[in-house]
């Protein structure tokens, strides 16, 4: 008797992104296991895209999903949680249309070249969040932050810091001193050749400094990088072709070209006065996200990063959105230091030889020397090409050690972040949101940041299924 063959059945991570993400309102949190340390009082934000699928018409990137904030508020009494979509216009039209209205990143707009001029993007609001004072910002690299009140995660509008002009981009990765309180950002704005557009704002978001950099070509920069009195951009060898775009043939996505010979542009910033201290140009690399970075005792500038050979990793995460993946896109956590005032790069080096993404140092270290860098990673043997990141781990730079969580198969966690404990400034907790593939469920577990590789401290249930976030942000209680 001859068997058909049966296609192979998804990967646990899919399940996820099977459904569009399902709102709950405030609503205690079950404790799993463990408990809540004494010194975590706050609350973890995370934003990603939410809904892939609109109507009959599935996304053509993962990056294209509405976006939803979760917020976990850990208190006295225990923990309670809320997750709820960014009300932003496009999401609203098309929530009430039942349709797919708008193009994104990597999907066209539906319609005739007329109509998908007029609705070529929208502003999904899935990247990062901000944490300020009296507001929260979910953040998207290609128009303006979306304001929510901190506490309800009721969508506010659009806001432009008090600075940003019509067409000013803000991107979703900002970087705060945690001594000045100073928040530095970018964004571009796009013509011919794009603008590239450099934030500093005091410590409520208000922008009170801006400058401008020419660029050649539209590039895509996705992450930059606060070290010491400097900021630092890497430019990547990928550029838009913007006329696919504008005849309706062609998403952003698909549009961007690599281009090796172009090599990796990088541009030096005084972070007093905005100014250029140094542009240079050196090899090729993609990279979506910085670690940290600082000043040696020498004046070298020390830039950790996580580095493509390529933008493969593109056509990856577009096969995300579908909920299976073939391609295979490496990287590896990679340190360069350059001299700050001619740019010029003197050593390029691997620290880690696998393949991770998300990588960050605690709040406080940042644009400072860390001994210490958490990011997501595949597990040792894992097949990259077909599966998602499936544990966190810390590297440390003192001893060139690296210690990994044991999440267990078919369990996929978001970006960890570390959080300083409030009675002991001595101990840190690691937290991450984890998906359950086995269970079809979503958890938020806390680490000891010493014992990454012991239980963790505390599992909490949430109420339903929370896709795969990218970034977030702690806010201590006040």
């Amino acid at each position: 008797m001859q068997t058909m063959n049966k296609k192979p059945a998804k990967k646990a991570w899919a399940g996820a992104i099977s459904q569009p993400a399902t709102e709950f309102p405030l609503t205690p949190l079950p404790i799993l296991s463990g408990k809540i340390p004494a010194g975590l009082r706050g609350t973890l934000y995370r934003n990603g895209p939410a809904r892939l699928k609109r109507g009959n018409t599935q996304m053509g990137h993962w990056f294209d999903g509405d976006g939803a904030i979760l917020a976990v508020n850990f208190h006295d009494a225990g923990a309670t949680g809320i997750y709820r979509y960014v009300q932003t216009a496009g999401y609203q039209q098309e929530t009430t249309a039942g349709k797919l209205l708008y193009g994104n990143y990597g999907t066209t707009a539906p319609g005739l070249i007329w109509q998908k001029w007029q609705k070529l993007t929208k502003n999904t609001a899935n990247t990062s969040v901000l944490a300020l004072p009296d507001k929260l910002l979910a953040l998207w690299e290609g128009g303006h932050p979306h304001s929510l009140d901190l506490e309800t995660l009721e969508t506010q509008g659009l806001d432009n810091l008090g600075g940003l002009k019509t067409g000013w981009f803000y991107s979703a990765h900002p970087k705060i001193d945690a001594q000045t309180k100073e928040i530095f950002n970018f964004g571009l704005s796009l013509g011919l050749n794009a603008t590239l557009n450099i934030y500093k704002s005091d410590w409520t978001g208000r922008i009170i400094q801006k400058s401008q950099f020419q660029l050649a070509g539209i590039p895509l920069i996705h992450d930059f990088v606060l070290a010491g009195k400097y900021l630092v951009f890497f430019i990547p060898a990928v550029r838009l072709d913007i006329l696919p775009i504008i005849m309706g043939t062609s998403s952003y996505s698909d549009s961007l070209k690599w281009q090796p010979d172009l090599g990796t542009q990088i541009l030096v910033i005084d972070r007093e006065n905005l100014s250029l201290v140094s542009r240079q140009e050196t090899e090729a690399w993609f990279q979506w996200h910085f670690a940290n970075a600082y000043v040696d005792d020498h004046g070298a500038v020390i830039v950790d990063f996580t580095r493509y050979a390529d933008f493969q990793t593109n056509q990856y995460l577009k096969e995300v959105a579908t909920g299976e993946t073939h391609n295979i896109a490496k990287n590896t956590l990679t340190r360069l230091v350059l001299q700050p005032q001619t740019g010029k790069v003197k050593t390029i080096e691997t620290l880690l030889d696998r393949t991770g993404e998300f990588p960050n140092v605690p709040p406080q270290n940042v644009g400072q020397i860390s001994r210490y860098t958490y990011m997501c990673l595949f597990r040792e043997g894992t097949d990259i090409s077909q599966e998602l990141l499936n544990t966190i781990a810390r590297f440390d730079h003192q001893s060139q050690t690296l210690t990994e969580a044991n999440l267990g198969e078919n369990r996929y966690p978001c970006e960890s972040l570390t959080v300083q404990d409030a009675l002991n400034h001595q101990q840190s907790w690691v937290l991450t949101v984890v998906y359950d593939g086995n269970c079809h469920s979503s958890e938020v577990w806390i680490f000891d940041s010493d014992r990454l590789d012991a239980e963790p401290v505390c599992q909490l249930a949430l109420p339903s299924v929370v896709p795969h976030s990218f970034h977030g942000m702690w806010k201590a209680r006040a």
